[in-house]
């Protein structure tokens, strides 16, 4: 009886020894390799994909690695954060690690700069999680614009935007665009390309145009700092009265200046005809 229990024990002793062993020789390596875009920006999604290596390793038995759901990372429903594998079993491309890319939403009020995001891991033969922390790389390139009607003339229909960039980083290749609608009928093109446009300047953008009261959508595109195409829409209130007086005074100025031209002809001509009738008459009497 005695020696029966000496043997179950030993065995026991050697199985447990066995399966210290299998975990000291599992070891496994997690790195993040891409970020997708760089730097992330808040309130966007952001490719972030983590290579593990060992993974080839028979004893490391059944692998779990997952992706943890801590600010500044938001996860959509139907994305599945964890990873799981048989170890030894994974022969993909005849690699010897695996690759496990998410796509993740990044909170809108993410600070700039490096950020901490957690992953977690297991295998077969260690039941507790080992955690490894990993930098991403946050910016907010994106730009935002104010956007006013600064100028409308009846009489030429131009109608002229003022545009100020009122984001802490510079854009280019700045767009302005009027898409069809009820409030404004555009005369030519619908689309003026500003340039370049500074944090905190402004510039303008003029259209030929015949405006309604009421509300105007302008579309703005622009390249931001990390070479990306961005777009937003703006809506501004056309009021004509705004203009009316402007309007008004200038075509006073016309109005009067175009009779000062027709009082300077007359006078003119009237001078050149007097003085051509007192030569006449004098070359008259000296005959």
């Amino acid at each position: 009886m005695k020696k029966r229990i000496l043997s179950v024990l030993f065995a026991f002793v050697i199985l447990l020894s066995l399966a210290f062993i299998s975990a000291a020789t599992c070891n496994l390596d997690v790195s993040m390799i891409n970020q997708d875009p760089y730097p992330a920006i808040p309130g966007d999604y952001v490719k972030v994909v983590f290579q593990i290596d060992g993974v080839e390793n028979p004893e490391c038995g059944k692998i779990s690695f997952e992706l943890l759901e801590q600010y500044p990372l938001i996860f959509d429903p139907t994305l599945n954060p964890i990873t799981t594998i048989d170890a030894g079993a994974y022969h993909k491309d005849y690699s010897s690690f695996l690759i496990a890319p998410y796509k993740v939403r990044l909170d809108e009020n993410a600070l700039d700069g490096d950020t901490p995001i957690e992953i977690q891991y297991k295998t077969g033969f260690n039941q507790a999680y080992i955690s490894k922390q990993f930098n991403l790389n946050v910016k907010d390139s994106r730009a935002d614009f104010e956007v006013y009607i600064k100028e409308y003339d009846p009489v030429t229909k131009e109608i002229t935007f003022e545009i100020l960039n009122t984001a802490k980083s510079d854009v280019q290749s700045l767009t302005l665009e009027i898409p069809k609608q009820k409030n404004i009928v555009i005369k030519g093109s619908n689309v003026n390309i500003v340039g370049d446009l500074d944090s905190n300047d402004y510039t303008t953008a003029s259209f030929e145009a015949v405006p309604s009261t009421g509300e105007i959508t302008i579309k703005v595109t622009y390249t931001d700092t990390i070479n990306q195409r961005r777009y937003l829409e703006k809506t501004v209130t056309f009021e004509p009265e705004y203009f009316q007086d402007r309007t008004n005074g200038k075509q006073k100025v016309s109005t009067w200046l175009y009779l000062f031209w027709i009082l300077l002809i007359f006078v003119v001509v009237r001078y050149f005809y007097t003085r051509h009738k007192r030569k006449k008459k004098l070359k008259e009497k000296r005959k």
